[in-house]
């Protein structure tokens, strides 16, 4: 008797058996589908080339090498106003990804201490904590932004009567003037360094991993003299390079600091702004995934004499982190995107440099904007790829 599961398609005898087979006629339309969203996009590329053409506009993209013509007043990597469009691109697109990352990670250590003070048994702390996510959480992100910029770093003194910080620094209207730390000499030794004693640390917990899998006890001797030796070599590596390498410090000059580190008032605003924003549904996020472990293993946990503190970092948290790492993901791709509201104070990113001035004076509207899209899509797709590769190493092995 043959078995149900071997069962395989039968084809169709006769063209009306055909046209009530469920699998041909599946087939049928999705080519259909196909055919129409070519045709569909065919029309669009086609009217769009026309339209131009009518139009005397120029089409393509050797814009992109054309002396640009304006300057850019942050810019991390060279540029001057006689660099190309394509040059204003890539400091458009330096200046959003340094915005992205630094207030990824500014909301996410924000986000998570206020989402644990909001379960703590401190009754003013859970208050506070409570009371700043409902208040960043509910007003506009563009509002702010402004806020920032007008109502706080625009206000603050003059260069001649600036704020002096601790270590040598400075804050004015003209924005945050820091030390700045150069190494003259072994910077690239300082890097190798580092390189392999992160190697060193990769290695000895796969080491680690692999020993307890295979039922051996890790020697803890040897384990800690790794470790020690990971831990003091790069130390002795970067103190030895704070020595020999040379500090500027701001000083005031005739019109504005000099020297140093200065960071622009617009950076300031975007990316306390972007981080204070989106900390505050991390903190929600986290709440939520503290709350959403079982209660019993807060009672295995005590039960076992461990501290409060010890039992969130070595039992609650890590089991969370399954929770709180997919809608994490989303704060943060909504970071990158949110940081196209840089235009609105002035800040030079990739909307702003590109969307905005490189189109203008170029008038290619179609390929600054199918660029611009193009960007954010990877960027989008490469955060999430990278946080889900980073859950699967955290999730838990299902047997």
């Amino acid at each position: 008797m043959r078995s149900p599961d071997l069962k395989r398609w039968r084809e169709p005898a006769t063209w009306k058996e055909a046209a009530y087979d469920p699998g041909v006629r599946a087939a049928v339309f999705q080519v259909l589908l196909a055919l129409a969203i070519a045709f569909l996009a065919y029309e669009i590329v086609s009217n769009t080339i026309e339209n131009l053409r009518k139009q005397n506009i120029a089409s393509g993209f050797g814009f992109l090498s054309e002396t640009a013509g304006f300057d850019i007043s942050q810019t991390p990597i060279p540029y001057s106003s006689k660099s190309t469009y394509g040059a204003a691109f890539l400091v458009g697109l330096a200046n959003t990804l340094i915005v992205a990352f630094i207030g990824i990670a500014i909301a996410t250590v924000l986000g998570f201490t206020i989402g644990i003070a909001r379960l703590s048994p401190n009754w003013l702390v859970a208050k506070l904590a409570l009371s700043y996510v409902e208040l960043i959480r509910n007003m506009p992100l563009l509002l702010q932004l402004l806020v920032w910029y007008v109502a706080v770093l625009r206000t603050l003194p003059f260069p001649q009567d600036a704020l002096a910080l601790p270590g040598g620094g400075f804050l004015d209207v003209r924005g945050l003037h820091l030390p700045r730390f150069s190494l003259d000499s072994g910077g690239g030794i300082l890097l190798a360094v580092l390189a392999l004693a992160l190697a060193g640390a990769w290695w000895l917990k796969r080491q680690a991993g692999i020993d307890r899998e295979a039922g051996q006890t890790v020697p803890t001797r040897a384990q800690r003299v790794g470790w020690g030796l990971v831990i003091a070599v790069p130390t002795i590596a970067v103190a030895i390079a704070f020595a020999a390498s040379s500090v500027s410090y701001p000083v005031l000059g005739r019109f504005n600091h000099e020297g140093g580190l200065s960071i622009e008032p617009e950076f300031l605003a975007l990316v306390i702004g972007l981080s204070t924003y989106t900390a505050a549904f991390i903190a929600e996020i986290v709440r939520a995934g503290l709350q959403g472990v079982p209660r019993g293993q807060r009672e295995a946990a005590a039960a076992l004499g461990l501290s409060r503190r010890q039992a969130l970092r070595l039992v609650i948290l890590p089991q969370s982190l399954r929770i709180i790492i997919p809608p994490l993901t989303n704060q943060y791709l909504n970071l990158t995107k949110n940081s196209s509201l840089a235009v609105a104070i002035g800040y030079p990113d990739l909307v702003s440099v590109f969307s905005g001035t490189v189109l203008n004076q170029t008038g290619q509207a179609v390929e600054v904007i199918l660029i611009t899209m193009a960007v954010y899509l990877a960027i989008s797709l490469a955060t999430a790829a990278f946080m889900n590769w980073f859950n699967k190493r955290t999730s838990w092995a299902e047997r």
